[in-house]
Protein backbone atom coordinates (compact mmCIF):
# COMPACT_ATOMS: atom_id res chain seq x y z
CA UNK A 1 0.00 0.00 0.00
CA UNK A 2 1.32 3.54 -0.77
CA UNK A 3 0.00 6.32 1.13
CA UNK A 4 0.33 10.10 0.27
CA UNK A 5 -1.74 13.53 1.37
CA UNK A 6 -2.59 16.30 -0.80
CA UNK A 7 -5.06 19.30 -1.67
CA UNK A 8 -8.13 18.74 -3.16
CA UNK A 9 -8.09 20.63 -6.55
CA UNK A 10 -10.02 21.25 -9.68
CA UNK A 11 -9.19 21.52 -13.26
CA UNK A 12 -10.46 25.32 -14.11
CA UNK A 13 -12.61 24.30 -17.50
CA UNK A 14 -16.42 24.30 -16.84
CA UNK A 15 -17.12 21.14 -14.92
CA UNK A 16 -13.58 20.25 -13.71
CA UNK A 17 -12.94 16.98 -12.38
CA UNK A 18 -11.86 17.51 -8.42
CA UNK A 19 -8.56 15.65 -7.73
CA UNK A 20 -5.88 15.01 -5.76
CA UNK A 21 -2.44 15.11 -7.03
CA UNK A 22 0.06 12.26 -6.95
CA UNK A 23 3.62 12.92 -6.24
CA UNK A 24 5.82 11.63 -8.23
CA UNK A 25 7.34 9.67 -5.32
CA UNK A 26 4.19 7.52 -5.74
CA UNK A 27 4.20 6.79 -9.33
CA UNK A 28 7.93 6.10 -9.04
CA UNK A 29 6.97 3.38 -6.54
CA UNK A 30 4.54 1.85 -8.86
CA UNK A 31 6.18 -1.04 -10.59
CA UNK A 32 3.64 -1.87 -13.46
CA UNK A 33 4.22 -0.04 -16.26
CA UNK A 34 1.54 2.69 -16.70
CA UNK A 35 -1.45 1.44 -19.99
CA UNK A 36 -1.11 4.41 -22.07
CA UNK A 37 -0.12 6.84 -19.16
CA UNK A 38 -2.73 5.14 -16.38
CA UNK A 39 -1.43 3.19 -13.29
CA UNK A 40 -4.48 0.71 -12.29
CA UNK A 41 -4.93 0.99 -8.55
CA UNK A 42 -7.58 0.80 -5.86
CA UNK A 43 -8.30 4.13 -3.98
CA UNK A 44 -9.00 4.86 -0.45
CA UNK A 45 -9.98 7.97 0.87
CA UNK A 46 -11.99 8.60 4.13
CA UNK A 47 -14.68 5.70 4.24
CA UNK A 48 -14.26 4.97 0.13
CA UNK A 49 -12.70 2.86 -1.94
CA UNK A 50 -13.11 2.01 -5.10
CA UNK A 51 -10.81 0.92 -8.49
CA UNK A 52 -9.87 2.87 -10.35
CA UNK A 53 -6.66 4.99 -12.36
CA UNK A 54 -3.96 7.79 -11.31
CA UNK A 55 -4.12 9.51 -14.73
CA UNK A 56 -2.14 11.84 -16.46
CA UNK A 57 -2.40 15.37 -16.33
CA UNK A 58 0.07 15.98 -19.31
CA UNK A 59 2.90 17.53 -17.52
CA UNK A 60 4.50 14.13 -16.80
CA UNK A 61 2.53 14.41 -13.29
CA UNK A 62 -0.59 12.16 -12.56
CA UNK A 63 -3.60 12.33 -10.36
CA UNK A 64 -6.09 10.79 -8.48
CA UNK A 65 -9.61 11.81 -9.60
CA UNK A 66 -12.46 12.51 -6.68
CA UNK A 67 -16.02 11.69 -7.95
CA UNK A 68 -19.04 13.93 -6.42
CA UNK A 69 -19.79 10.52 -4.62
CA UNK A 70 -16.52 10.46 -2.96
CA UNK A 71 -16.56 13.74 -1.91
CA UNK A 72 -20.35 13.51 -0.60
CA UNK A 73 -19.80 10.57 1.34
CA UNK A 74 -16.40 11.93 2.92
CA UNK A 75 -17.43 15.21 3.52
CA UNK A 76 -14.63 16.61 1.05
CA UNK A 77 -14.24 20.12 -0.38
CA UNK A 78 -11.95 21.99 -2.58
CA UNK A 79 -9.08 23.30 -0.56
CA UNK A 80 -9.33 20.26 1.84
CA UNK A 81 -6.27 18.05 2.69
CA UNK A 82 -7.41 14.62 1.76
CA UNK A 83 -4.98 11.23 2.58
CA UNK A 84 -4.81 8.66 -0.42
CA UNK A 85 -4.56 5.30 0.14
CA UNK A 86 -3.53 2.88 -3.42
CA UNK A 87 -2.86 -0.02 -3.85
CA UNK A 88 -1.70 -1.35 -7.52
CA UNK A 89 -4.33 -3.24 -9.23
CA UNK A 90 -3.42 -6.17 -12.14
CA UNK A 91 -4.99 -6.26 -15.17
Amino acid sequence: MIEFTGEVEVFPQQGGWHYVAAPSWVVAELDEAPDRGLYAVEATVGASTWPTSLMPKGDGSHFLALSAAVRRTNSIELGDEVTVSIVPRIR
